[in-house]
């Protein structure tokens, strides 16, 4: 199976954060509220030991004299254990509040501009993938932001502090813990950066996996029809296990560091108390300093081991939300350049010298394009397959951009319309519409999102959707199943041609639209589209020569030239004519409709 998506995951983590900043700071409030606690709240847990020290001391002079300043003691460490408490319990609540609301905000700011691509783009990206990428660009976000204010902040703040309270006590154990820290911090760090290359490799095999699935997911019919049980399992299994390979070496890598911290950790200690055993026998070091130091060590030691597992967590989170910001910062195709807008229009539409090439192949589809259809004509495209029938209608709809050349609607370059205008202008009913995974009645509005029940109702009637709709047990509020699966695919043509009639564009095109009904339901949507087509420039993209007889003209194209105009009559007559030799292969299909 060919990959054609892009790889997005080498661009650099700054842009990750220039994008989640564009969130964040609508939050900036709770943002440093949070980092502000948490560094109080960390300062606080260095402070209890050493209160813990003083209570010791005390204690270890045997006079009862003093217990009320020991008691003092135990109600300051009390206090202090307070707003510890405190002040972590309100930096988690600002944290729950910052987090979810930013977490939204990504998620609606990746989903605004991945929507506004091209068509070219959906077409070279799984599906899948792309609803993937949104996901682990939020969540990224979310264990980047958790691990940094659970652990990466705390464990600045503690390990300094740590560093600064023993320096207070013991200057020489400072010392060594200081470079402990620094060796510890470093091997971690080089061996994380070193790694990151494999953490892009495991993400991208996991979207990779996710996109393959809902390929095979999606395509579940052709799977059936076609017998492809076994096909897809070998298919699908060997992508799952290169992900696993890759996942497995990962992993691997991640427990050699571990082992590495884990040396360190009880190396560390070995060396600070065959130190401290000297330093008590000589009398520098008293019983009580010596458990502070245990208790400081084992948290530093905490502290450190955590910070593998911070970094590890950083750079796979980035690499999650590389993908997305990849997307994020990659220009759009189509690009509005909206110097014009379009009000009310006749519909008159000019290809002037219009050329296309597909970049991907160098394929020339359109040829020097001239063609001119005034307002309230009504013709019909037609051509043998790969002539460039399809990509004049994208063409039009702005879905590509020209090579060269330009299209004009009433003597304006579309190029200098906005698309959403451009767009409203024209209603497009294609071979085989996709719906929403939404009512019935959500559907057909889809075509004009402010029209009133009443004026759905009436738009589904002209399209005869009443028909069907009636039967359903909960008619207009049905839900059409994803893509609109629970619908007949005469059923689909007829809520998109309900769509076209609600929106009442002045352009129209029919992308052959009564081409997947039945002969009684193709007899009632004519009338609807007669209706439809009234006093609009219509093009039909024909598939079907039968429904196109009665256009006021014919386009025939040929290699992306136009090769013969006409009515149909007068293309018949042309004995060597294209049209003539498709209608005459036609012919035997409708003959008895003609």
């Amino acid at each position: 199976m060919q990959n054609t998506e892009k790889d997005y995951s080498k661009l650099h983590r700054g842009l990750v954060l220039k994008y989640f900043w564009q969130e964040m700071r609508h939050y900036k409030v709770s943002f440093f509220a949070v980092i502000i606690l948490t560094i109080i709240s960390s300062a606080l847990d260095i402070l209890v030991p050493l209160q813990y020290l003083k209570l010791w001391n005390v204690l270890s002079t045997n006079n009862f004299a003093i217990v009320p300043v020991a008691k003092s003691i135990i109600l300051f460490i009390l206090l202090l254990n307070f707003f510890r408490w405190a002040f972590r319990r309100i930096s988690g609540f600002s944290l729950a509040y910052f987090e979810a609301r930013t977490i939204a905000g990504l998620r609606k700011q990746a989903f605004s501009y991945l929507i506004g691509h091209s068509y070219s783009f959906f077409a070279n990206n799984f599906t899948g993938s792309l609803t993937q990428r949104i996901n682990k660009y939020a969540r990224a976000f979310e264990q980047i932001t958790d691990r940094i204010m659970s652990d990466g902040l705390p464990l600045f703040v503690r390990g300094i502090g740590t560093i600064i309270a023993i320096y207070t006590l013991l200057p020489k154990y400072s010392l060594i813990l200081g470079i402990f820290c620094v060796v510890f911090l470093l091997t971690a760090f080089i061996y994380i950066r070193l790694k990151l290359k494999y953490d892009v490799i495991a993400s991208e095999a996991d979207s990779k996996t996710t996109g393959a699935l809902s390929d095979s997911i999606g395509n579940h019919s052709s799977i059936q029809l076609f017998t492809g049980h076994e096909y897809e399992k070998e298919l699908i299994g060997g992508v799952v296990e290169e992900q696993r390979k890759k996942k497995v070496f990962n992993w691997y890598l991640w427990e050699g560091l571990s082992s590495l911290e884990s040396f360190y950790s009880f190396l560390i200690e070995f060396i600070i108390f065959w130190i401290v055993l000297g330093d008590w026998k000589l009398g520098l070091i008293t019983l009580p300093v010596i458990v502070l130091l245990q208790n400081y060590l084992i948290r530093l030691i905490e502290n450190l081991w955590s910070f593998g597992s911070l970094v590890r967590a950083y750079y796979e989170n980035f690499a999650d939300a590389q993908e997305m910001a990849g997307i994020l910062s990659t220009p759009y195709e189509i690009i509005d350049k909206s110097v014009k807008a379009m009000g009310n229009i006749k519909g008159e539409v000019v290809f002037d010298n219009v050329t296309y090439i597909y970049e991907n192949n160098n394929l020339k589809v359109l040829d020097g394009f001239f063609l001119t259809i005034p307002s309230g004509q009504k013709i019909a495209i037609v051509g043998s397959s790969g002539a460039g029938k399809t990509t004049f209608m994208r063409l039009l709809l702005r879905l590509f951009n020209l090579t060269s050349g330009k299209i004009t609607i009433d003597g304006i370059d579309i190029s200098k319309i906005s698309q959403k205008n451009l767009r409203e202008k024209i209603s497009f009913v294609p071979q085989d519409p996709i719906l929403f995974h939404r009512t019935l009645m959500e559907n057909i509005r889809y075509g004009r999102r402010d029209a009133t029940d009443e004026e759905v109702l009436i738009a589904a009637h002209l399209a005869h959707c009443d028909e069907f709709i009636d039967a359903l047990p909960h008619g207009y509020e049905t839900y059409v199943g994803e893509r609109g699966v629970k619908l007949s695919g005469g059923e689909r043509q007829r809520v998109a041609i309900a769509r076209a009639i609600l929106k009442d564009a002045p352009i129209l095109i029919l992308d052959e639209a009564t081409s997947s009904l039945d002969s009684h339901s193709e007899s009632l949507i004519q009338d609807a589209l007669h209706k439809l087509i009234k006093g609009k420039t219509t093009i039909v993209i024909a598939h079907r020569l039968s429904t196109i007889r009665e256009m006021d003209r014919i386009i025939v194209i040929e290699k992306g030239k136009i090769i013969e105009d006409g009515v149909h009559n007068e293309l018949l007559k042309k004995k060597d004519g294209l049209y003539k030799k498709l209608w005459d292969l036609q012919a035997g299909g409708f003959k008895n409709r003609i």
